[in-house]
């Protein structure tokens, strides 16, 4: 939630920090600031909004100042205001802040008790009245915002600037990233990488409890703790500006709903070996080491990528023959869970920074479990607190709603599931064989069914002013028709559930009317036949019934009155492309009624606060 960026440089920082800051603006978009340094005086913009707002203040006031940070906000403390909009200032300090400060109520009416007076409602502008205290004690810039930083309790990622060391920055986290950009006399800072490549690709990225100071000269980090200096590699990152565009679509997530099939193919290819039906996993090592005691497997995820996860525990049960549960992570710590030393723990991410899913990581590797992330950002806090890490090699995902990310993490769970199941003796070569082939073939099969898009968008048209929609599918179709459903809600603000075909009659059959949709995910494989008498029935009340099918199932598509094909495959591997009709009529129905597709209202990408 939220991004900064900030740059310490030897050119005007203005554009850099708005163009850094579109880039994050996915992150946040209630209200955006910036702050410069000019003259021993601070120029200080802010908005509530969209970042536009900001672009034509900025327009008219041309700050000036080669030293600057910015922030677009996603509001958790105090309403979207220019009030509560970053960055904050108290005398001769500015601050800028992701993530919760847990006591931020009794810091307050400490300083309130010594004459500090507020402007915001926000949790994050008692930062820069600790730092201004501090630095009147320490007269270091560094030490002022570790005593500040230490009296925190809760999340953070925070940059400082003060009148009184105009030419450098502080930064420092805690269960919020940050990353460092290394350029020639320049120094960057942001919460994302994508932020900073119009301006470099060598990054160093900060872990918990790291405090960095940036000067034109370099950069150094330190322990908050101890403040011992502290050694972070550098990276050299690929990504190039235009990965990070929209690239000629309309929105973000129509590009990144079309770039499945290569990113899926990214995230197979390596891993496919030249051996007939062999999955080559070398990050593993670590699991494989302690594999024979295994007992269990328990998946750890929110939102999409719990959907994800849904699909890969059958996947790991069917071909490992190993228990798996999926867990919301949200609840998993609050419930004193099971977990132990057998237990390989997958932790599923996109951005590898949801608290959330952190949390229940922490609770997991207390109790002794094996941590394998699944996640798509190099370095991230899941990367760094795991065992094990599989990447999925989906690139920048900008959309809000997540696609491309939840068929990279579908593609890595089968792998895993392959994977285990052959380590362990439990699932034989011809089968396995079976399924990599299946899983090569996915991309051409993928592109098949996005070319179905001009038909997808004909029913979108039919259904863009529905009030309430069912999404239901059985056995490995029950997640798609939940992502589904979800995606729905996501974009277009429309009430949709997703259900088990089979508990349709157990209670939603209430809401069936001739105005109520419902959207069966049934494509061939050993439950379809079950689920035509739930449709039979849907047809009997005057429901209108939308089908994902396979193409040539006759008996499915007479009870439909719209249908999405897919190209046959392997029941195991359907949900990578009956889950594509689904985004794409979420993206439509929504584009239609002219929502805001790529930034839907409340909802930020990277989920950074509990």
């Amino acid at each position: 939630m939220c991004g900064i960026v900030g740059v310490v440089g030897k050119q005007p920082c203005i554009e850099i920090l708005l163009d850094g800051l579109r880039r994050l603006e996915y992150r946040g978009y209630d209200s955006a600031g910036v702050a410069t340094i000019s003259g021993g005086e601070f120029t200080i913009l802010r908005s509530a909004g969209k970042l536009s707002r900001l672009a034509s203040l900025v327009a008219q006031k041309a700050p000036e100042g080669t030293v600057g940070i910015g922030h677009t906000r996603w509001a958790t403390h105090g309403r979207p205001s220019e009030a509560n909009a970053h960055p904050h200032r108290f005398r001769d300090t500015v601050v800028v802040h992701n993530g919760i400060i847990e006591n931020y109520a009794a810091l307050k009416r400490e300083l309130q008790a010594q004459g500090h007076e507020f402007t915001s409602e926000t949790d994050s502008e008692i930062i820069a009245h600790l730092v201004q205290r501090a630095m009147e004690r320490e007269g270091d810039l560094v030490r002022a915002v570790r005593d500040a930083l230490l009296e925190l309790h809760g999340s953070f990622a925070v940059a400082v600037l003060d009148l009184r060391a105009p030419d450098r920055m502080v930064a420092a986290r805690r269960m919020s990233p940050l990353v460092i950009g290394l350029g020639d006399g320049e120094s960057y800072l942001a919460s994302d990488v994508p932020a900073l490549l119009q301006v470099t690709r060598r990054f160093q990225f900060l872990e918990d409890g790291d405090l960095a100071l940036l000067t034109r000269e370099g950069v150094s980090i330190h322990s908050v703790e101890t403040m011992e200096a502290v050694s972070r590699e550098v990276r050299t990152v690929s990504w190039t500006p235009a990965m990070a565009e929209k690239g000629g679509y309309k929105h973000f997530m129509l590009k990144e709903i079309h770039e499945q099939p290569r990113s899926v193919s990214d995230t197979l290819r390596p891993r496919l070996g030249l051996t007939r039906g062999e999955v080559v996993l070398d990050e593993l090592g670590p699991v494989e080491q302690r594999l024979q005691a295994l007992t269990r497997v328990t998946l750890l995820a929110c939102g999409t990528s719990f959907h994800a996860g849904l699909v890969g525990r059958m996947l790991i049960e069917d071909l490992a023959r190993l228990p798996c549960d999926v867990e919301v992570a949200s609840e998993f710590r609050y419930r004193n869970p099971l977990v132990g030393s057998s237990h390989l723990v997958v932790a599923i991410s996109q951005s590898g920074e949801t608290a959330d899913t952190i949390a229940a990581v922490q609770e997991a590797r207390s109790k002794g479990a094996t941590i394998l992330s699944v996640c798509n950002v190099v370095d991230s806090t899941l990367a760094r607190m795991a065992d094990a890490v599989l990447y999925t090699y989906a690139g920048p995902e900008i959309g809000v709603a997540s696609t491309k990310a939840f068929t990279c993490q579908m593609a890595v769970l089968a792998l895993l599931a392959v994977w285990l199941g052959r380590r362990l003796g439990r699932l034989d070569a011809d089968r396995a064989a079976t399924l990599v082939q299946g899983l090569t073939e996915l991309p051409v099969q993928m592109e098949k069914v996005l070319e179905r898009n001009p038909h997808i968008l004909e029913v979108a048209r039919k259904h863009q002013r529905v009030r309430s929609m069912l999404y239901l599918g059985r056995n490995v179709s029950h997640p798609i028709a939940l992502e589904g459903a979800l995606k729905l809600k996501e974009l277009s603000y429309v009430h949709a559930e997703g259900y088990p075909a089979g508990e349709m009659k157990h209670g939603p059959i209430a809401l069936v009317d001739d105005s109520v949709p419902s959207l069966f995910v049934v494509p061939n494989g050993p439950t379809w036949e079950k689920t035509l008498s739930n449709m039979e029935e849907i047809r009997s009340r005057s429901g209108p019934v939308i089908a994902v099918l396979t193409e040539g199932n006759r008996q499915v598509a007479d009870l439909a009155g719209d249908r999405f094909e897919i190209p046959s495959c392997l029941p195991e591997l359907s949900p990578f492309l009956t889950v594509l009709p689904l985004q794409l009529f979420a993206y439509h129905v929504a584009d239609l009624k002219g929502t805001d597709v790529d930034q839907p209202r409340n909802l930020a990408k990277s989920v950074t606060v509990e």
